[in-house]
């Protein structure tokens, strides 16, 4: 059972809030095991060698991480009135999302599955 009053448990709740800046992607079509290989490049870094790694990386999923990232450094810049060239990526996950189940015919009569993997990917900024 609750503990209180209703306003009482919400202002409880909000107490407790992260209030780093963050930005969040969901339902991005890519793996999680290939979203994980950007984020782990970029994990602990300041902001502008993070985006200078995303630049060049060959793999698709680092122009989503970009643009995330960009998202949550205007995050900070506008809402937090944080100074940009003090940030760094404190935290970068990426979470299962929904699977998309095709079928794929293949010989004598049978079917295979395919899964379109989708994932939740986060961002999460702070200063130095």
């Amino acid at each position: 059972m609750a503990k209180g009053h209703r306003s009482q448990i919400k202002r409880e709740r909000n107490a407790n809030k992260d209030t780093r800046p963050s930005a969040k992607l969901s339902f991005a079509r890519v793996s999680v095991q290939k979203a994980c290989f950007v984020l782990d490049a970029i994990r602990g870094k300041d902001v502008q060698s993070a985006l200078a790694l995303l630049e060049y990386n060959p793999r698709y999923a680092s122009s989503l991480i970009k643009k995330l990232l960009e998202s949550a450094v205007a995050n900070a810049e506008n809402n937090n009135g944080m100074n940009v060239e003090k940030l760094y990526v404190a935290e970068c996950y990426a979470d299962q999302g929904p699977i998309m189940k095709r079928v794929r015919p293949r010989a004598q009569g049978r079917a295979y599955r395919i899964e379109k993997r989708m994932s939740h990917i986060t961002v999460v900024l702070d200063e130095r």
